[in-house]
């Protein structure tokens, strides 16, 4: 009896939330805390939270920023600080492809999605953060979790130029991810 008793408040307790914490250099100074979505995107949030262990993440600029929509990183292959921002964007990791794991979760401000090309079965290492809603992507894009925490660093990182966002000179930098529970 005693032992149905403790699996069953085990069982009401929540599992450990995982997450990461991101350390923005640049305009932006601080840290942006985000609480990950493993029951909503498990295969993406696995593969976040193993990039950003591997250490991956650091020094990867945000690349491509649109005001009132969203901040974009996490290209691991050409968004590295100090190379040559033309291909920024372009890459990923070394990592396979994910297939989609849309949801019914919407994008609000603070959402964190994953980037992808055409092919709805092709986010790799690259997310955004959206600065406000953008209902438009609700259904089409992997929702992987929303910002906790450091919205006010968030709305500092460096805007980018023409319709793109691209972020040409001097972009804010993820100094350091690192993955938390």
């Amino acid at each position: 009896m005693r032992k149905l008793a403790f699996l069953m408040a085990l069982a009401a307790t929540p599992a450990a939330a995982t997450g990461i914490e991101i350390d923005v250099v640049g305009e932006a100074e601080g840290t942006i805390a985000i609480d990950l979505f493993e029951d909503v995107a498990p295969a993406h949030v696995e593969q976040i939270t193993a990039l950003a262990a591997e250490g991956a993440y650091d020094g990867v600029v945000f690349h491509r920023v649109i005001d009132g929509f969203m901040a974009q990183t996490g290209d691991v292959e050409f968004g590295r600080e100090g190379g040559d921002m033309s291909m920024a964007g372009m890459g990923g990791s070394e990592r396979d492809d994910l297939a989609q794991e849309f949801s019914d979760l919407p994008f609000e401000r603070g959402t964190v999605g994953m980037a992808r090309s055409q092919d709805p079965n092709s986010a790799n290492s690259q997310f955004f953060i959206m600065f406000a809603p953008g209902d438009f992507l609700n259904g089409q894009y992997t929702v992987v979790g929303e910002v906790t925490e450091g919205l006010d660093v968030l709305d500092a990182i460096k805007r980018g130029q023409g319709p793109n966002g691209a972020v040409g000179e001097a972009p804010d930098v993820m100094r350091e991810v690192r993955v938390t529970e």
